[in-house]
């Protein structure tokens, strides 16, 4: 009974810890001026994100080390050190945006500016990861993430025409008045924004915190792959609800606010007040788990003392890192640059790093040095080089695309 409500209670926190800001704005946007056209960009970057999290959750289960502690070793300390600054520099962009996220989410309720939040978002994040234990980062955000149960729930109460977001799924079916380059380009952010790299991070270093063997295989199998696509869905329900609300209108989506509308449209006022505890959630969810990838990334490629599973004291190296990614994502916010544009841009630099990341993932799960029998069997292999192949295609897309069209503007 305990391992079946482990399962239980990993899909749940999956489900709800899958939408982060990145997902929230990018998905909006993209309902708002494509409709459900780019919904097979959600379903590809699921299924990737799915087959990368599963070999690097085998990988901490067998070897019990996380990626970059085995990405250095297994590819030296040069192709390491590369790996590290490219993924390390999106990781904290996009931990500067989860906190932008977390201010947003405030603002809504509270009317205050964003910018005098930020401030006390800042150190609430610090706050809960240097004293809470890491199953409840994971756990009790996740759960409350669930709330962005709320866009479906709206989407049926919209009554849209469900044969006219059927029709709408053919990427033939692109508005006229959008250009292929700007399709183009929000297919590589919606796809960055679905396999951040900081995702991977966290999830095979959370495996190496709760001590995984390998007879959790199976446990983290069921949460990978039952968790994160149902994860998809939530993104899915967002995209729809500003497809039946925003593009019948010709409006874009710039704001927090605007991507919560259609369930006040839907739900009405108690709809809303959910889905802003939903955003709330998943975006002070990803900011710790951003937050904690900085120090495991850095940690574990210098070999500090790392993690939630020791003392402060012991690990103070790790606990300096998170200090200062906090105190740095705060001081860039509060330059009084758009926490939106920084997510736009973190999932479009998310794209140019994909290959950092999960180039190594593969070398290493195909390791029986490592491994063992649990190395990537045919299907793991095939699905891993299909997707390095899509991942290098939209990491040398991605800027070109952000230039051409100036940011999707054009």
């Amino acid at each position: 009974m305990k391992r079946y409500f482990a399962v239980l209670l990993g899909i749940l926190t999956a489900i709800g810890g899958f939408v982060d800001i990145g997902d929230l704005v990018t998905n909006a946007q993209v309902g708002a001026r494509f409709g459900t056209s780019l919904v097979w960009i959600v379903v590809l970057g699921v299924v990737g994100i799915c087959v990368f999290a599963e070999m690097s959750g085998r990988i901490a289960a067998v070897s019990h080390r996380a990626t970059f502690d085995l990405v250095r070793e297994r590819l030296g300390p040069r192709m390491g050190f590369l790996n590290l600054v490219g993924s390390m520099l999106v990781t904290l962009l996009t931990f500067i945006a989860e906190i932008g996220g977390v201010a947003l989410a405030l603002q809504l309720v509270s009317s205050l500016h964003h910018l005098l939040i930020v401030p006390f978002v800042a150190v609430a994040v610090w706050l809960v990861l240097w004293r809470a234990k890491f199953s409840s980062i994971e756990n009790v955000l996740g759960l409350m993430g669930l709330a962005l149960i709320a866009f479906a729930v709206a989407l049926w109460q919209l009554g849209p025409d469900w044969g006219e977001l059927t029709t709408q799924l053919s990427p033939a079916e692109k508005p006229g008045a959008e250009s292929w380059a700007t399709y183009a380009f929000f297919a590589v952010a919606l796809f960055g924004a679905a396999m951040t790299p900081y995702e991977v991070f966290f999830f095979s270093s959370g495996g190496v915190e709760e001590r995984w063997t390998v007879k959790d295989i199976g446990v983290m199998r069921a949460n990978v792959f039952i968790g994160f696509p149902l994860g998809g869905l939530l993104s899915v329900a967002i995209a729809a609800c500003a497809a039946t609300v925003f593009l019948p209108a010709g409006v874009s989506v710039e704001t927090l606010g605007q991507v919560g509308l259609p369930v006040a449209v839907g739900l009405g006022k108690i709809g809303l007040a959910v889905v802003v505890l939903g955003f709330f959630a998943a975006t002070f969810g990803a900011a710790c788990e951003t937050g904690l990838s900085t120090g495991y990334s850095l940690a574990q490629y210098f070999g500090f003392q790392w993690g939630k599973f020791v003392r402060p004291k012991e690990a103070a190296g790790f606990h300096i890192i998170l200090l200062l990614a906090t105190v740095v994502a705060a001081g860039v916010l509060l330059t009084g640059v758009d926490p939106i544009m920084v997510t736009e841009i973190s999932v479009v630099f998310s794209a140019v790093a994909l290959p950092l990341t999960y180039f190594p993932i593969l070398v290493v799960a195909n390791d029986p040095d490592y491994l063992g029998e649990h190395v990537n069997g045919p299907v793991a292999n095939a699905l891993g080089v299909f997707y390095l192949v899509v991942i290098t295609i939209a990491a040398f897309a991605a800027i070109p695309l952000m230039v051409v069209t100036s940011m999707g503007q054009g």
